[in-house]
């Protein structure tokens, strides 16, 4: 391949103004036929149900970097679109240059380590049934065992994989550690760039329903001015990205990198998403003002007055002047910080303590189902047989990605970096000065008033609630998700 084609195939997918897109007209249909790759494989990917369902030869991955855009090839889908994969060669023009936007390829891990997962599930050790009647005491027993039958027999990660090998996935080094993100192009050119970020203990996973209506609105009842590009990045230490190897890793430090790596890709204006830890990134995102950054949506605001945090730090009453809504979200709070907090401080404070959850798959899923008291009544009644918001493979998606890139405990540093040192806490206003929206989801951690959000932020552009949805909101509920997303920066484009 000649070094103009090189560049062209390097490059394809990655963000350029439309100015800039003239470049080569073979990574226009690249792009395009990468958009209808996507569309099939994640909109469709109900049809492939039960193509390997019960095999145990057949189901997991093993994940690494593939070598240099030089060598990428374009690889023929089953529906006879064409998407850029690479081979794992030429490791000499990889380490040329580590900060190139490089391809990266989700391969199938072996037939071996599918066989390993089902009989460390199968082989779990079960403790004694709680000797309480609800979940007061953590996942219930029965939930757990409902969990790994289905997992150990029935669960299918071939799917979940296929979705993610239909995306193109990129890495580039930044500040010394390899980022993963997908990157996803519309084929409208005048689609407003968003960088979307997950938290703990989400992953990529969390928005692999958007991506679809977000970058082709018209095939999902919106116009072409509703397009986005979307950037999707993996935090330091979970999934494809690098794992930190030293301290300082924290929410401000993420926040810088997000930033390089929209200034990498050609983006000159762009907005930001994010909820959880994404929430902590994209809040920081906005204090650091990074030039081309719009704007910023969270549906996990920070936005706690400093006399509430210090009511429900010290125990003192609520404040009897709270509205409806102030009332609900200091019960939330109060709540979440009497019995919520458990895996917050144990990360925070002895992350590698938790062997446990690296050895035992059922331990790690339990680990992870308990982040909130919402979210993890929803996921029992979802393996009741309940489904609402998530499936069961949903659920086990994420979870099984967690297994397979072994990140259970790096994943979890990343809170004990954000307290060594502090970076503030979680949900204290931090001060933003450039637009912001907020949608409120009511089984959020806290479903946060629009006076303290119009407190918070001096430039409140978008408030909505909505009336169903919680933490994980684009993975739950990702229709209202998508909503949110078209009005919340409607003004911005």
């Amino acid at each position: 391949m000649d070094n103009e084609g090189a560049r062209n195939l390097a490059i394809c997918g990655t963000a350029l103004t439309p100015e800039k897109r003239k470049y080569s007209p073979r990574s226009d249909k690249l792009d395009l036929a990468r958009s209808q790759t996507i569309e099939s494989a994640v909109c469709s990917s109900a049809t492939r149900r039960g193509l390997l369902a019960g095999s145990v030869a057949a189901l997991f991955a093993r994940l690494f970097v593939l070598a240099s855009p030089s060598y990428a090839q374009i690889m023929k889908t089953s529906e006879g679109d064409t998407m850029a994969q690479t081979s794992a060669t030429q490791p000499n023009m990889q380490a040329a240059d580590k900060t190139a936007i490089r391809p990266f390829q989700v391969n199938a891990v072996s037939d071996a380590d599918l066989a390993d997962l089902r009989k460390r599930i199968n082989a779990t050790r079960w403790p004694d049934r709680e000797y309480v009647s609800d979940d007061t005491q953590g996942v219930q027993l029965a939930t757990a065992q409902k969990l790994a039958r289905y997992w150990g027999t029935d669960y299918d990660w071939r799917k979940c994989e296929a979705r993610l090998k239909a995306l193109p996935h990129f890495i580039t080094e930044i500040d010394g550690l390899d980022i993963h993100f997908i990157h996803v192009r519309s084929k409208h050119e005048n689609a407003l760039p968003l960088i979307v970020t997950h938290g703990w203990p989400g992953s990529i996973i969390e928005q692999l329903k958007i991506i679809a209506p977000l970058t082709n609105p018209t095939a999902h009842g919106a116009s072409a001015a509703d397009a986005f590009h979307l950037v999707i990045p993996s935090l330091p230490g979970y999934g494809y990205s690098g794992k930190p190897t030293a301290p300082g890793w924290n929410p401000p430090r993420i926040a810088r990198a997000w930033a390089t790596l929209m200034q990498r890709l050609g983006y000159t204006k762009y907005v930001a998403q994010g909820g959880d830890w994404g929430n902590a990134v994209t809040e920081n995102m906005a204090v650091q003002q990074p030039p081309g950054l719009l704007g910023i949506h969270t549906n996990m605001p920070a936005t706690v007055p400093a006399e509430v945090s210090k009511a429900l730090a010290s125990g003192g009453p609520q404040p009897a002047n709270f509205s409806a809504d102030e009332k609900n979200a200091w019960n939330q709070l109060a709540f979440f910080f009497k019995e919520g907090l458990g895996y917050a401080i144990e990360m925070n404070n002895r992350p590698q303590t938790l062997y446990g959850i690296v050895d035992s798959p059922v331990g790690l899923a339990a680990w992870m189902i308990d982040h909130d008291a919402r979210s993890q009544e929803m996921i029992a009644r979802v393996f009741d047989g309940k489904p609402e918001g998530l499936t069961r493979d949903d659920v086990l998606d994420n979870v099984t990605y967690y297994w397979f890139t072994n990140t259970a405990i790096s994943s979890g540093r990343l809170y004990w970096d954000n307290a060594h040192p502090p970076t503030g806490g979680f949900f204290d206003p931090r001060g933003i000065k450039i637009p912001v929206a907020v949608s409120v989801f009511p089984d959020e951690l806290y479903a946060a008033p629009k006076n303290w959000a119009e407190s918070a932020y001096p430039k409140l552009i978008y408030y909505n609630k909505l009336p169903k949805g919680g933490h994980f909101a684009a993975w739950e509920q990702p229709a209202f998700f998508v909503s949110e997303m078209r009005a919340s920066f409607k003004s911005l484009r």
